[in-house]
């Protein structure tokens, strides 16, 4: 005859079975809200009308990083939410394993950008002139750009000159654009008096003289340079956002481990 023995506090944890559903709760709804957010970016351009849209930007798509991110957020909320309440343990799993990949990719990354920091120079100049390229191809990478420029006071990859790459930009005799040697308006130095954007104020900037005899008007300085003048400025509330980060990812592993460790205990004592 077989017995069954039932141990005291033989069941999973309401605290953290609960705390793990609060926890995923949140990135759940945020992972559709960043879905929400593509999808309503991708209807403004038209992508969901003509899906072949998607392949003919040349530069990045910021609507792709939030969809992406998005999907991910959503897929591992999901996962959590409900391997929590319904005590399944594969779920948990596949939970607190995407969670610990995710972690040694973001650790390796930091370690590799740190070891070959002039080919990760490089590669973000690189980057950044495929996208001076394609800039007026896209209003959500224009808006990146522009904003990029703004905040750090920038103009281009290196200087200025970075914009001849661009067709409606650069000084060649074959170019009718009326901004023909001239920079986006994100590169001009506003003036605080002005109440209204000057959006034609880099018009004709690079025609005559040279960067130096520019900095009355634009910014002169690169964005590779000003993004490395920033950062030692403020390394400490980078490395703050990546502690803060690696620690909420490490309360969700540790949340899933200890609940796949009550379901375990449950059904083995149970039998």
């Amino acid at each position: 005859k077989m017995h069954y023995y039932r141990y005291e506090n033989a069941e999973v944890s309401c605290c953290y079975k609960y705390l793990m559903f609060s926890y995923n709760i949140i990135f759940w709804l945020a992972g559709t809200a960043f879905i929400a957010i593509g999808f309503w970016a991708w209807s403004e351009k038209g992508v969901l009308s003509d899906l072949t849209q998607v392949t003919r930007l040349h530069g990045f798509d910021p609507v792709w990083g939030v969809l992406v991110v998005g999907t991910v957020t959503f897929i591992l909320g999901f996962a959590g939410c409900v391997g929590a309440l319904r005590e399944n343990i594969c779920l948990l799993k596949f939970f607190s394993g995407v969670i610990g990949f995710i972690f040694f990719l973001e650790l390796t990354a930091a370690v590799l950008a740190f070891v070959f920091q002039s080919q990760v120079r490089e590669w973000i100049n690189d980057f950044f002139l495929a996208n001076v390229k394609a800039y007026r191809e896209d209003i959500d990478l224009q808006n990146l750009i522009d904003s990029l420029q703004k905040l750090n006071h920038c103009c281009g990859a290196k200087d200025p000159n970075d914009w001849n790459l661009n067709v409606y930009f650069n000084c060649s005799s074959s170019n009718f654009s009326r901004e023909k040697c001239g920079v986006p308006f994100s590169c001009c130095i506003s003036d605080p008096a002005d109440t209204v954007l000057n959006t034609q104020c880099g018009y004709d900037v690079r025609l005559n003289g040279t960067p130096s005899l520019w900095s009355n008007s634009i910014y002169i300085k690169g964005c590779i340079t000003a993004l490395e003048d920033w950062l030692p400025r403020n390394l400490y509330v980078v490395a703050g956002v990546f502690i803060v980060i690696s620690l909420l990812q490490m309360v969700g592993i540790f949340l899933a481990r200890t609940l796949i460790g009550d379901i375990e205990k449950v059904k083995f004592n149970y039998y």
